[in-house]
């Protein structure tokens, strides 16, 4: 399962967005360090499509689309060096896919701030400056390593010293791993086998109060800069609204400048930063929205539901979605020649409705 990793600075809002995207309540009290433990829920985005597909094919059950979400410690500066709560912080950050950084763009006098005032500018650089710190640190224990095997002669060993020199040099200068050049698949595999922490593709989120012209300025010019994938929320408003049909909610949203569904504007960044889409099953138990990378086969979409469904497999009947609506079912779809059969080697496509066929 794919996990996100909500950071920042300690009252940036980090647990109130947790909250509001996975309907769980976990404390959001207005103190540095509120979360020591990481939390952990799960963020389920409905997908329209499976429940006219359960609908039509008579599914007893509907899954729709989730991840999971991991709520971790704030962070201060001198993490990289155990300060606050930072090697907790940075141990758990290892550990997911995608970074949501929630930075703070919001006035409160009764929410504390680290730093004494909010500015997105320093506060995004003290998260990113601690990261990159951390990443230096593992570029150095594995140069180190490598320049020792180098010193034999070894040739693959020193390309790669030749290599961690280079990014040790980009990182030093403030830069992320991610956007450190990789030229061929030896370099992206050593780069990987690093689990470097600015390697992970991020979304910045900023937290607003209301979204005004000055606002909305600071933030272009910060997204330009950092050429990040981004989404603007009034975190306290959505707690708020979350229960509410959406056309009542964007309602409020307005009075604040701010539009659309959060939640789901959120969930499609993750799936874009991840490279994933969406293929869809139903059967009599159950119809289900299930993500997998861009690319993968019918095959691979097999293993994914159950490794018998794999091992037994015989086709994939596929019709795209917009296609199966004409016909209501995959029964009168079938009947009219509308399904496709395709082998192992299909290439699943983003709204695939599919049925496999396997020996059990």
């Amino acid at each position: 399962m794919e996990r996100v990793g909500i950071v920042g600075l300690p009252n940036a809002g980090k647990s109130s967005f947790f909250n509001f995207l996975t309907d769980n309540s976990v404390p959001a009290e207005s103190f540095p360090f509120c979360t020591i433990e990481p939390n952990v829920g799960i963020f389920v985005v409905p997908d329209e499509r499976i429940e006219l597909l359960a609908k039509n094919e008579g599914s007893k059950k509907v899954v729709h689309p989730f991840v999971e979400v991991v709520d971790i410690a704030g962070l201060v500066k001198g993490a990289s060096k155990g300060e606050g709560l930072g090697n907790q912080f940075l141990d758990h950050i290892s550990k997911v896919d995608v970074i949501a950084h929630v930075v703070r763009l919001f006035e409160d006098g009764r929410v504390s701030h680290p730093y004494q005032n909010v500015d997105p500018k320093r506060d995004i650089e003290i998260v990113e400056t601690e990261l990159i710190l951390k990443d230096l640190e593992t570029v150095q224990k594995r140069l180190e390593k490598r320049m020792k095997v180098a010193r034999t002669g070894d040739k693959e060993a020193k390309r790669e010293v030749e290599l961690l020199q280079n990014l040790r040099e980009f990182l030093s200068q403030g830069k992320k791993a991610s956007k450190f050049p990789r030229h061929d698949r030896f370099e992206e595999e050593v780069i990987e086998s690093l689990f470097l922490l600015t390697d992970k593709p991020q979304i910045l989120v900023f937290n607003v109060d209301e979204l005004d012209e000055e606002k909305r300025k600071l933030i272009e010019e910060i997204v330009k800069e950092k050429d990040e994938e981004y989404i603007i929320i009034n975190v306290k408003l959505e707690e708020e609204l979350k229960f509410l049909p959406e056309e009542e909610a964007e309602v409020f949203r307005r009075e604040y400048n701010l539009f659309g569904d959060k939640r789901r504007e959120f969930f499609e960044k993750v799936l874009k930063l991840l490279n994933l889409i969406r293929f869809l099953t139903a059967t009599q138990n159950e119809a289900r929205s299930w993500t997998i990378k861009k690319g993968s086969t019918a095959y691979e979409a097999a293993g994914l539901i159950h490794s018998d469904i794999q091992k037994g497999f015989i086709k994939a009947e596929v019709i795209p979605f917009e296609r199966y609506v004409e016909f209501g079912s995959l029964k009168k779809a079938r009947e009219a020649g509308a399904v496709e059969t395709h082998g192992k080697d299909y290439i699943v496509r983003e709204g695939d409705v599919i049925h496999f066929l396997f020996r059990a």
